[in-house]
């Protein structure tokens, strides 16, 4: 029944649901469908004028999954596995979106989201432990629970250049890119920044621009996508053997089927590291990082994979001084995340397309029609920005989140993200983040992570209500114990020897905390559900009026 807003002047009607959700992606979309199916009413509120979350707005020319796509899909509904078929190996951004849609349609999700809508406030009423939820159209909602499905990368990276603004040309954002698409023929066009986005698009736009500038601060591993059209045949044997794979993928450390070779980089011979390797290649994408299970915690083994990928990236750039600019030196091959490319490093060899290293000759400023490094001014038509996001915590802190005690989530977090499994945060009861600081995150299979995390809170959620309790916390002890445990596990490997923004390092300010957990998708999965056995250990389940017995 709506209620009066006790926190507003005029007698607007604050809507009640059980559970907010806010972002109509992956996460949100299974969340709705989860929560729906056990009996709670929910409302889903997304920015955008579409569903899919990141697959709404990264629609730049080459995006593309590096997870293949018969992974990459959902698990909880058998027909829905059958039923849809994917057209390649790594799905490209429209075929993912159309699945989602899909999806969307199929399980009727739409009359419980409302788009072109953000959530700006989340405040806890300290005495029924419900949230009030505000968004930018004046709406308010009363609930139970907040989930936030916003995604860890959501939030734009928009670079602080001098002179940015006074630029007279077209200037795009790879994560906000047009629907209709863009059309760069005959443009002098400049892509500052060479992480995913830009790796996926600038072989693209090589294609039509006239000349291409492309501005590289830090160079990145990027490992050819295999791509290929996947037949009737392919996709039957995949249909057929989805409980299998599913069941490898949930164990994994990353939540795809494959598994790392059994021996260390360093036991086996030369020629068997080779095929090992080769193999990984063939496979294409981020799992190349993982072909031996000291890949990442071992520097020498991890120069056993940078010497085969070097010599494979060489071997395709005509001009040496190029492959010099694009060869990364200073981090491992896998502490950051490896890109998945066409041809990216093959359009270097191009006449039209031009590296520029702005480590030796920075970016001093952008004038109304270029780019100035160092004593040249380069002139271009249309600026690109594949300058990535402010990962794992900027869409949440866009928010003004408050708990108990009106403290702000915001600076709870002032020195780095702080949460229980990922999940739950001291101070702010009955609220869930998904997939984002203290979970592996981006480093596994978004789609069965979502699914792992909204099953756990749905069985929270269920849980309490069997106790008759009215909310759960997760308790400052448990807080302090999972931040230390996941920067432990993070220090015992490569991945905090790179300039990442697994630690914040591409935001100036943002504290250096590595944020995802580096233990494995399966160790993770087994962690959370024996949690929930031991009946939520490190969780307080809060009664409002305690019975007497």
């Amino acid at each position: 029944m709506p209620v009066e807003s006790p926190n507003s002047s005029d007698t607007t009607p604050v809507r009640t649901v059980d559970v907010v959700v806010v972002g109509a992606g992956i996460a949100g979309l299974y969340a709705l469908q989860r929560f729906r199916s056990d009996g709670y009413t929910v409302a889903v509120f997304e920015a955008g004028g579409g569903i899919g979350g990141v697959w709404y707005w990264n629609r730049y020319p080459g995006a593309r999954c590096d997870v293949e796509s018969v992974d990459y899909s959902y698990s909880f509904d058998d027909r829905l596995q059958q039923e849809w078929n994917w057209s390649e190996k790594y799905a490209t951004q429209p075929e993912i979106l159309r699945y989602l849609d899909h999806v969307a349609d199929r399980f009727d999700l739409r009359r419980d989201i409302t788009l072109n809508t953000r959530v700006i406030d989340m405040t806890l009423d300290d005495t029924t432990l419900r949230w009030l939820v505000r968004t930018d159209t004046g709406e308010e909602v009363s609930a139970r629970f907040c989930v936030l499905a916003l995604g860890p990368l959501s939030s734009a990276n928009i670079p602080q250049i001098p002179g940015l603004a006074s630029f007279e040309g077209d200037v795009h954002h790879t994560s906000s890119w047009p629907h209709d698409g863009i059309d760069f023929s005959g443009r002098r066009v400049g892509v500052i920044g060479t992480g995913s986005s830009g790796i996926q698009a600038i072989p693209h736009i090589a294609e039509t621009a006239a000349e291409l500038h492309v501005f590289q601060r830090t160079p990145n591993y990027s490992i050819p996508a295999g791509n290929a059209p996947l037949d009737d045949a392919t996709r039957a044997a995949h249909k057929a053997d989805y409980p299998e794979r599913r069941r490898r993928s949930m164990d994994s450390g990353g939540g795809s089927p494959h598994q790392p070779h059994p021996r260390s980089a360093l036991e086996v011979s030369e020629d068997e590291r080779r095929d090992a390797y080769e193999k990984r290649w063939l496979l294409g994408g981020v799992l190349f990082s993982k072909t031996f299970p000291d890949q990442l915690t071992e520097l020498e083994a991890n120069r056993t994979a940078q010497e085969f990928w070097e010599r494979k990236i060489r071997a395709v750039i005509d001009d040496p001084a190029v492959a010099d600019i694009l060869i990364p030196r200073d981090h491992p091959i896998g502490a950051k995340r490896i890109c998945t490319d066409d041809n990216y490093f093959q359009t270097f060899n191009r006449p039209n397309v031009h590296i520029v290293d702005v480590r030796t000759t920075p970016i001093e400023r952008i004038t109304p029609s270029g780019i100035e490094v160092g004593d040249r001014e380069i002139a271009v038509d249309s600026l690109v920005l594949a300058t990535g996001f402010d990962a794992m915590t900027g869409s949440v802190e866009r928010i003004n989140i408050v708990g108990r005690g009106g403290e702000t989530l915001k600076q709870t977090w002032s020195e780095g993200p702080r949460t229980y499994l990922g999940l739950g945060v001291a101070g702010f009861p009955n609220l869930f983040n998904l997939t984002g600081p203290g979970s592996p995150s981006v480093l596994a299979n978004m789609v069965l992570h979502s699914e792992l995390h909204v099953d756990w809170v749905a069985d929270a959620m269920a849980a309490l209500d069997a106790m008759g309790a009215d909310a759960i916390e997760a308790r400052p002890d448990a807080v302090d114990e999972w931040v230390r445990e996941c920067s432990e596990r993070a220090a015992r490997t490569l991945m905090p020897e790179a300039n990442s923004w697994y630690l914040g390092a591409n935001i100036p300010g943002k504290p250096r905390v590595f944020m995802p957990f580096v233990g494995g998708f399966g160790v993770y999965r087994q962690i959370i559900g024996d949690v929930a056995a031991d009946g939520y250990r490190g969780f307080e389940m809060i009664r409002r009026h305690p019975t007497s017995d």
